[in-house]
Formats: structure tokens, C-alpha cells, sequence
């Protein structure tokens, strides 16, 4: 049975450190032979997330159906000010509507978590938050989190990282997404 691993994360720009990061984590749950959903920039431009407002836009309408289905998540986000970024943590707000599922909230997924930030205190404590967020939200975070300094490395384009070490982290937290969805939908 193959499984199905979403992404959600990266900024703004096109492009982002954040987003290029999270497509390593993704190619390597999608070569351990995971389906991939990548949810990022423009998709995470979303009204602020309200319970009260039950009409949601096609956007998040497409998230919420993609966090659904999904055996697994990675979420990435840039450090902003310590924490995960504004446009990161209202994508996970929606994550609400999915409270009177069957599978609530991100309940038995593993989510892979990494952090990118222009510092070491803003990524780790980025990773921290996001690792807090998963278990308020029931999820399984990865045993294995990437708190990276983005003023020592760089993505590339063509996927490609500066530096190795880093390169394996992500592909570690992305096979551990895949195997520990892969583990649970036996």
C-alpha cells in the first residue's frame, strides 16, 4: 500500500531556504515510495484561520484534504523571531477542521519537523515549537528534527545542499515519515 506524505511549509518567496529544505525531506519519503503532497508559499496564503466561519477558500479546502488523507506530514518553517512563522502556524490553525474526523487532528501520523532560521537560537527553538505543536495536535514527531542555520547553509535550485550532513538529516526525517506511515497503514 503505498502512503501519502504531505508537506507544509516555506515562506513567501518562491523558492524559500525553508521550501527547498522540505523538498529534500520530500524526495526522500517519496523515494522510500511515498505519494507526496506539497503544500507551500501561495497555498499557505489563507484568511486568518476563524472556527466561527464554517465557508473556507479553495485553498484551504485543498489543505485540509490533503492533512486528511495523509499517512504523514513534514512541516518546515522559517525561524521568525524564535518561533514558526506566522504563515506556517495559521496553516496549522486549519488543522481544526479536522478535530470530529475519524483520524483527528494529525492523530498516529509521524511528522517530520525542521526548522530553518539565519541563527542557531531562532532554528532550535523553531524546531521546538513545531515539535510542541505536533503533540498538541496528536501527532508523532520523528525521532529526528533539522534545526538549520541557514547562514551556513544552502539549497540550491536543483535540490542540492551545502552541506552534507545536512542533507542527510532531511533525508533521514523523510524516510522516517514514510517508514513510520508505511509501519501503520499494515
Amino acid at each position: 500500500m503505498t502512503v501519502t506524505v504531505v508537506g507544509i511549509g516555506g515562506s513567501l518567496r518562491p523558492n524559500s531556504q525553508s521550501e527547498r529544505a522540505m523538498r529534500i525531506v520530500l524526495g526522500a519519503a517519496a523515494d522510500a515510495g511515498a505519494k507526496i503532497i506539497e503544500v507551500s508559499g501561495p497555498d499557505l496564503v489563507l484568511p486568518f484561520y476563524d472556527p466561527a466561519v464554517p465557508e473556507r477558500p479553495e485553498n484551504a479546502r485543498r489543505l485540509i484534504d490533503a492533512l486528511r488523507v495523509a499517512d504523514g506530514v513534514v512541516l518546515v518553517s522559517p525561524g521568525y523571531h524564535g518561533t514558526v512563522s506566522g504563515l506556517v502556524k495559521n496553516a496549522l490553525d486549519y488543522i481544526e477542521d479536522l478535530r470530529a474526523d475519524e483520524r483527528p487532528y494529525l492523530h498516529g501520523r509521524a511528522v517530520g519537523c525542521v526548522a530553518a532560521a539565519h541563527g542557531w537560537q531562532a532554528a532550535v527553538t523553531t524546531l521546538t515549537a513545531l515539535r510542541s505543536i505536533v503533540h498538541a495536535l496528536r501527532g508523532w514527531p520523528t525521532p529526528l528534527g533539522a534545526a538549520i542555520n541557514s547562514r551556513q547553509v544552502d539549497f540550491d535550485l536543483e535540490g542540492g545542499c551545502s552541506d552534507t550532513t545536512v542533507a542527510d538529516t532531511l533525508r533521514t526525517i523523510g524516510r522516517q515519515v514514510a517508514e513510520f506511515a508505511a509501519s501503520q497503514t499494515r
